[in-house]
């Protein structure tokens, strides 16, 4: 009888989930009820944990709790500490949520509702939550090896080489492409970045009051911590309003730029504890409450979808990025569906820290479903507003003809009315100055979160809050990522220097640490630089770069999960983790050719460069611009050469994975699995929580 309600129950969810798929696919009438989003979500991601999941985790690999995990093998109380499930999955999302939820899905509104919802939801369950899943249980069966050591062990020396390389290519484009995001949304708003700035003198205090004047009280640090950033938020109008304040925190792109760059420096030379750790423990309550709050708000407000589901530029002529839906929807979701970022903490620091293998359904195939459903809430925030502000937030000026009645005009002559004055009044609603051209997501979600957050509490005379509140916790969202990524990069710069110089990869050795951190802070740096200076508004190149970054380290993480799967016989299942595979090269080097070879210059990086020395050659290009436009053609020449150069890596590793393979099926040699041999755990199996820190 039990059994049958349960299948009842589950059979419920999952049509209650079809019709709420069905509403928002098929649904042309009355604007659609952000609800309908909220529930179709949850029921899938349901669906999918429950099932999905468990095949994964009992037929493909086999997850034993007998097996004893690293961190009881290893256990040093410093990298290896078994940890709470709850506990470490909180670690584990808080170190892969990164821009991709929050951004990704904002741009690819432009497309419409529907194609980007379908692919974070869909994605996710098939997609991105198994790669974090797998990789995450070969890494525990590895000891904890990251991936480019699985790459080199189980594909070969050179494919892990070459994953390497890779990994420290993409990791340089990714900070630069979250850095432009953070600078189009402060610069020239002295509110926003006045309050961003000031979270981290508050983490330095934070970092001394721990550390040297209340040991362990790490309560009543997070209590003031968080109480003086939001008193932040809120003095950062007196700061706005105030004439000589306000002309120190009104900074220009280029300004915001070499601050970021500056901020990244000083995160990777000092002290973890000073900087680094207190920032990022208190960026974690500020993502954790303004998340639930906005789920919690659209649940509440029920706010409509005013984006059809389905714009006139699904042809490749959008504002906010060119190129038509396929491929670049799917590489522009980027992280919402699948990271290959996320790899890399599957491979890191929590495959160390786990307690029982089953804990990796939960915690890999889980936080993923949680980031899935972050991006969702954003697509339903950037849709929620009208389409005409939300192009005359997002299009650079090159597009839309600068700011004001010109660029009103084209907006409407799109289909999508608007007024400059609309733009105006919201602009002063929110404490801005302008809202014009603030390519890069953040603005226009900030702009959505807060027209929900101030319909729950305190209405339009709150908004200016609401929204310099969700411009700081994005801000901090992506920072995060920004900081802990540059001291993972010098890591890597440290580890390939070292073998040059072996006192270079001490990590411990200041000169080093200095130099390290100088080169991977300069190699994201003119990335960022780049795309400040870029009249299109830099998103529109950088952004697709770091979407075929990002799915082309999924397709290196899914290849190593394919080839450890076929070492352990699995190849019956062995289409969980190919056909995934085989979609992300097929996306990322169709998306890799066209923005390299393709004629259109909104989209080619040499038809843009071409364009552009033919401008020069026509003397239409002013004397005082020729040397910016040298620039720009040698930028978008090293962008083709950088997707060329990733692609034709990725490639390598492929033919290099399909060698092994052919071997492996042709039994020519008997393929050597290089786990860690079996150790029986000294728990049993069945052992109560509160020995060891489980539920």
């Amino acid at each position: 009888m039990k059994r049958v309600f349960v299948i009842v129950v589950w059979l419920g969810v999952a049509l209650l989930g079809a019709g709420a798929f069905g509403k928002i696919a098929f649904d042309r009438g009355e604007p659609l009820n952000a609800t309908w989003f909220v529930v179709a979500a949850v029921c899938c991601y349901l669906v999918a944990y429950r099932l999905y999941s468990a095949f994964v985790a009992a037929k493909v690999l086999a997850l034993d709790d007998t097996r004893a995990t690293p961190s009881e093998r290893h256990d040093d109380g410093r990298d290896f500490v078994p940890t709470n499930k709850w506990v470490l999955f909180g670690h584990h999302f808080a170190a892969i949520a990164g821009p991709g939820p929050l951004v990704g899905p904002t741009l690819a509104a432009q497309f419409g509702y529907l194609p980007g919802t379908l692919w974070l939801i869909a994605g996710a369950a098939f997609a991105g939550c198994v790669q974090d899943f797998v990789i995450l249980f070969c890494s525990i069966r590895r000891d904890g090896k990251s991936l480019g050591q699985m790459a080199r062990e189980e594909v070969s020396e050179r494919g892990g080489f070459i994953a390497q390389l890779a990994v420290l290519a993409i990791m340089t484009i990714l900070l630069a492409v979250i850095g432009l995001v953070v600078v189009n949304a402060l610069k020239s708003s002295p509110w926003a970045t006045f309050t961003l700035a000031m979270t981290i003198p508050i983490a330095l205090l934070l970092g001394l009051y721990l550390r040297f004047v209340r040991p362990g009280r790490v309560l009543e640090a997070s209590v003031m911590g968080v109480g003086v950033v939001l008193f932040v938020v809120v003095a950062g109008q007196w700061v706005a309003d105030s004439p000589s304040w306000s002309s120190v925190f009104t900074l220009s792109g280029v300004a915001l730029a070499f601050a970021i760059m500056g901020y990244g420096f000083a995160a990777s030379a000092l002290p973890v504890w000073l900087l680094l750790a207190p920032r990022d423990y208190l960026s974690a309550f500020i993502k954790a409450g303004a998340i639930f709050t906005l789920a919690a708000g659209i649940l509440f407000v029920r706010p409509q979808v005013l984006m059809p589901p389905l714009t006139r530029f699904i042809d490749g002529t959008g504002p906010v990025f060119a190129g038509k839906i396929f491929p670049f929807c799917f590489i522009t979701i980027a992280c919402g569906a699948i990271s290959g970022f996320h790899s890399l903490i599957s491979s890191g620091t929590t495959p160390k820290m786990i307690l029982r293998e089953s804990h990796a359904r939960f915690i890999g195939y889980g936080a993923m479903l949680l980031e899935s459903f972050v991006g969702v809430m954003a697509m339903v925030a950037a849709c929620a507003m009208r389409p005409g502000i939300y192009f005359a937030i997002n299009s650079p000026p090159s597009i839309v003809g600068g700011a004001g009645d010109a660029a009103a005009a084209t907006i409407s002559s799109w289909g999508y009315p608007l007024q400059a004055q609309t733009m105006t009044d919201l602009a002063h609603k929110v404490g801005e100055l302008t809202l014009w051209n603030r390519a890069g997501g953040a603005p226009s979600l900030a702009v959505g979160m807060a027209q929900i957050f101030s319909s729950t509490i305190g209405g339009e005379r709150l908004l200016s809050i609401w929204y310099h509140f969700a411009i700081m916790f994005e801000a901090l969202f992506i920072l995060t990522v920004l900081d802990a990524g540059t001291r993972v990069g010098r890591f890597m710069v440290q580890d390939l220097g070292g073998r040059i110089w072996k006192p270079f990869g001490r990590t411990g050795w200041m000169p080093g640490i200095l130099l390290s951190s100088a080169i991977i802070v300069a190699l994201w740096g003119y990335f960022l630089y780049q795309g400040v200076v870029d009249p299109l508004g830099g998103i529109n190149s950088l952004w697709p770069l770091f979407g075929i970054s990002n799915q082309l380290l999924a397709a290196v993480a899914l290849v190593v999960a394919t080839t450890i799967l076929m070492k352990m016989g699995r190849l019956r299942w062995i289409w969980v983790t190919l056909l995934p595979m085989a979609w992300l090269v097929v996306i990322t080097m169709t998306a890799s050719y066209q923005k390299i070879f393709d004629a259109n210059p909104r989209i080619g990086f040499l038809a843009y460069a071409n364009a552009l020395a033919a401008q020069i050659a026509a003397g239409k290009i002013p004397a005082e611009k020729i040397a910016e436009t040298h620039r720009l053609i040698f930028n978008q020449r090293l962008d083709a050469a950088v997707t060329g150069v990733l692609a034709a890596m990725i490639l390598v590793l492929i033919v290099e994975a399909l060698a092994q393979w052919y071997s492996i099926l042709s039994r020519r040699k008997e393929p050597v699995l290089h786990e860690s041999p079996y150790v029986a755990t000294r728990w049993a199996a069945d052992f109560s929580g509160a020995a060891h820190g489980d539920d």
